[in-house]
């Protein structure tokens, strides 16, 4: 497995996917997620490298000295010395979920270095917390009320609220349905991988020091990012839903939303080829 060496001399791992040319860095979730759970992202590997770096804590990463590295400011200056190590003068980014705070932080610092930006079913950390976002994960969640699977889960979703932490991975299970569009065998093999994926320190320091003035900073220097911004949502994700995706694409001078009919929180999961098309056909410039 490839590394590379970031700006306090730590030693991170990345991983290749396909030959092409043209890369595509990507970035995992979570907060503090391992990248296997975003796979070959429903086949961009065949018209894309994809570059998956493993952030700090997770896959072949160490853990980080100060907790302060593991906060998603942090991550967007390890993403600056990866760019470095492959010798990119620019290049396309994509982020899911969580990841996409640290791909918004990157673009405000480094706004010339990107090429395109794709943000996957984005939560707005940076525009906002979620009280003061435009909410409609719970609204999604209801219309879904008819589907097998949901009573468990809406039991599971309200006994989480009160939930100690022994008692919250049986619960998750219960609830993950909810991310999908459907609940069939590709959805239920990502699903059960998820517990094994997730690491507890890198996710409770991704916020760390980070206070409303320094995400204020970075939502005002999106407004110099020239580079192309695609926001993907799904219509059935009751993880982040749609709304938040609205704000985060309006953020950027050029962003664009797009919401994909019939998918979930993990698009590539729900429909792969749907996922690919709308994501090769953004950087089909490339």
């Amino acid at each position: 497995m490839p590394h590379y060496r970031s700006y306090d001399d730590a030693t991170l791992a990345y991983r290749v996917l396909g030959s092409s040319p043209t890369p595509l860095v990507c970035l995992a979730g979570g907060p503090g997620r391992d990248v296997s759970y975003l796979g070959d992202l429903g086949g961009l590997d065949r018209e894309h490298r994809l570059v998956v770096p493993d952030s700090r804590g997770t896959g072949h990463s160490p853990p980080a000295a100060d907790p302060d590295r593991y906060a998603f400011p942090a991550l967007a200056q390890d993403l600056e010395f990866l760019r470095a190590h492959l010798g990119l003068e620019r290049f396309a980014l994509l982020a899911h979920g969580a990841a996409a705070a640290t791909a918004q932080s990157y673009a405000a610092a480094y706004p010339d270095r990107l090429s395109h930006l794709v943000l996957v079913c984005p939560e707005g950390r940076i525009q906002g917390t979620r009280d003061e976002l435009p909410d409609d994960t719970r609204e999604i969640f209801e219309s879904r009320s008819a589907e097998p699977w949901w009573p468990d889960a809406s039991a599971a979703v309200r006994d989480l609220a009160t939930a100690g932490p022994q008692d919250a991975r049986p619960l998750l299970a219960r609830a993950a349905p909810a991310a999908y569009a459907r609940w069939e065998t590709p959805q239920h093999t990502h699903a059960e991988a998820e517990p094994d994926q997730l690491h507890p320190v890198p996710r409770a320091g991704f916020t760390q020091g980070v206070d409303d003035l320094a995400r204020l900073a970075v939502l005002k220097n999106l407004r110099e990012v020239s580079c192309p911004v695609l926001v993907v949502t799904g219509g059935l994700d009751t993880v982040t839903g749609v709304r938040a995706g609205s704000a985060v694409a309006d953020s950027f001078p050029r962003g664009e939303q797009r919401r994909l009919a019939g998918v979930g929180h993990y698009p590539w999961v729900d429909d792969p080829d749907l996922f690919r098309a709308a994501v090769a056909s953004f950087l089909g410039a490339l």
